[in-house]
């Protein structure tokens, strides 16, 4: 078995130590650390945080030759096992690297773990050792024999295990037939752990049911949620058989506070959201994922499916659950409508360019993103919702549902890769070759989804909500530090026709000066059309320019989702049953 023992180095130094010792090594061994880690798409380069590698067999040391960024060569003699010892730098806060301080820990394989070429496939041991007095472990992966000893099956499930260490609140439930928990870092006095503990229940028995039935089991033997809190930060990550999390604290449920407030609620769609790919992507996943190269990108145009989809259901499982209301529910769903139709990028790439750029695009904004490129998780979940109400009102004979589409792939593939074709396949099944042909054109086009007649078909209202400054010219502003700075400026909009750039810091408006960009409009006058000459310095020059406001705004003014005011019977029962499900 290959082994890897993980101890502090040096906690105040953020320091990991990493001894790998393989049994009988290949005469020239080649070994290598991920660039990537699966889950999110970018290039990462683990690499530049590992140092002083050295290896040995016996008392011999062992010439090592780099032969690439991430990559190296062990001259070995004879079969004597090879042990390597290296340091590997750990200061990410985020879920997709290694963090180590005085008081925490933590760490995804992928960052600490050299691949030994060849012998992938053989079983992996990781022991850990040398933690401070009183801290506890945290995993999903399998224990070995002794304490702090784990097992994977292979380097795949070795790196798909993450693990948590230090001094944490850990609660259980069961769900599905198997026991999951749920583990916080980092959390206030105040926070109200039964709470969550309960609705994180919820809706594992919600997923689960959809998936295998109210007496099904899940796909794992254990589940574990790796929770960190932290003042500022929100994100995830999915694992075969657990998730890594990170949230702010003021996220977290309070005691005695029994009202689902806006943060809380934004935790809980975040925590079913991770949840739900255990079987939409690690399980039911793309071909081009049926396994990984950790070399190089893996490309794939099926993110809007894999994310997207998995991305309408996060909340709307919070609705099914009663974890929300229908009202509570469409105005999360409005907000992501007009984070789409805000974005100019929508009308010149398409939901599968988007998917297949994310190496490049997606986790790497800047000032033009939302410009050239659209969002995959957003547009991708507008989709979902779009073959979901297309699939519920088609004809007598052809009534069918997002959630049974999901279903059919899953047992038509036996909860493992498939292919954009396998997706048209059972939507035609399901919906008939039209339905098919339609998501075809959804998924490559950049037209905008025809959502407003889909609603109507529920009895959904799509109606106006009031324009603010920053929508009507096309501004995006920075939302912190001092001063009124520019972040983005859309394409066709009046603000970038002025000359106005990332950047840029306001200012003063018609020769007032300006605390927020929503004062401007307390400067107008009653002339048209209607001008801003607004005050801006740029690279320590201080210009002026001349904004005049539009009378409609770029995208339309924002959408705002509401109940119809006498629906038919037809589009009340289509309703009862979509948030049913």
């Amino acid at each position: 078995m290959i082994v890897y023992r993980v101890e502090i180095a040096d906690a105040h130094a953020h320091l990991f130590k990493v001894t790998l010792t393989i049994p009988a090594p290949a005469e020239q061994q080649v070994l290598s650390l991920p660039v990537w880690i699966p889950g999110s798409y970018m290039v990462r380069e683990f690499s530049r945080h590992l140092q002083g590698l050295e290896a040995r067999q016996g008392s011999r040391l062992v010439a090592l030759r780099q032969t690439r960024k991430n990559a190296w060569e062990a001259s070995c003699s004879g079969r004597a096992a090879l042990v390597l010892s290296y340091e590997v730098y750990a200061f990410d806060t985020s879920v997709r690297a290694a963090f180590l301080d005085a008081q925490r820990g933590f760490f995804n394989a992928t960052s600490l773990c050299l691949r030994v070429h060849g012998r992938e496939a053989e079983a992996h041991g990781l022991e850990l050792a040398g933690l401070p007095a009183g801290w506890q472990v945290a995993s999903s992966m399998p224990v070995g024999e002794g304490p702090l000893r784990y097992q994977a099956a292979d380097y795949d499930e070795l790196v798909d295990h993450p693990f948590e260490l230090g001094l944490f609140w850990r609660g259980e439930f069961e769900a599905g037939g198997v026991r999951h928990e749920l583990v916080v870092s980092g959390a206030l006095p105040v926070f109200d752990a039964d709470r969550l503990l309960a609705d994180t229940q919820r809706l594992c028995e919600a997923q689960i049911a959809f998936w295998h039935g109210k007496r099904g089991r899940a796909p794992f033997e254990r589940y574990v949620f790796l929770l960190n809190a932290v003042d500022e930060g929100y994100g995830g990550l999915e694992h075969r058989a657990s998730t890594a999390l990170i949230a702010a604290r003021r996220e977290l449920p309070v005691l005695g506070q029994r009202e689902a407030n806006d943060a809380y609620v934004r935790l809980l769609g975040l925590i079913s959201h991770e949840y739900f790919h255990a079987w939409n992507v690690k399980r039911l996943r793309p071909d081009a994922f049926a396994g990984f190269d950790y070399e190089q990108e893996n490309y794939t145009e099926l993110l809007w499916f894999f994310e997207g989809l998995t991305s309408y259901y996060d909340d709307l499982f919070l609705l099914r659950c009663g974890l929300i209301d229908e009202a509570r529910y469409l105005k999360l769903i409005g907000a992501t409508i007009n984070a789409v139709l805000a974005a100019p990028g929508r009308r010149r790439q398409s939901l599968a360019q988007a998917s297949f750029d994310a190496w490049i695009r997606y986790y790497r904004q800047d000032e033009n993103t939302p410009n050239s490129t659209v969002s995959y998780y957003a547009k991708g979940a507008l989709l979902g919702w779009a073959l979901d109400l297309s699939l519920r009102s088609g004809s007598e004979t052809l009534v069918s549902s997002l959630d049974e589409v999901m279903r059919g792939l899953w047992q038509r593939s036996g909860g493992g890769p498939i292919g954009e074709a396998d997706i048209l396949d059972v939507v035609a099944e399901l919906g008939g070759a039209a339905r098919a042909e339609e998501l075809r054109q959804w998924v490559h086009g950049t037209e905008d989804l025809p959502l407003p007649a889909l609603l109507e078909r529920i009895g959904l209202r799509w109606g106006s909500d009031k324009t603010s400054l920053t929508r009507r010219v096309g501004l995006r502003m920075d939302g912190g530090g001092e001063g009124l700075v520019v972040k983005q400026v859309l394409q066709g909009s009046a603000a970038l026709a002025a000359g106005l750039a990332a950047g840029d810091e306001i200012l003063a408006c018609n020769g007032w000066r300006l605390r927020k960009i929503e004062d401007a409009l307390q400067t107008l006058s009653l002339v048209t059309p209607q001008r801003l000459e607004l005050l801006v310095v740029r690279d320590q020059r201080v210009l002026t320019l001349v904004l005049n406001l539009p009378l409609e705004p770029l995208a339309g003014a924002p959408v705002r989702l509401s109940p119809a005011d006498k629906p038919s019977a037809r589009a009340q029962s289509l309703r009862r049953a979509w948030l049913a499900g």
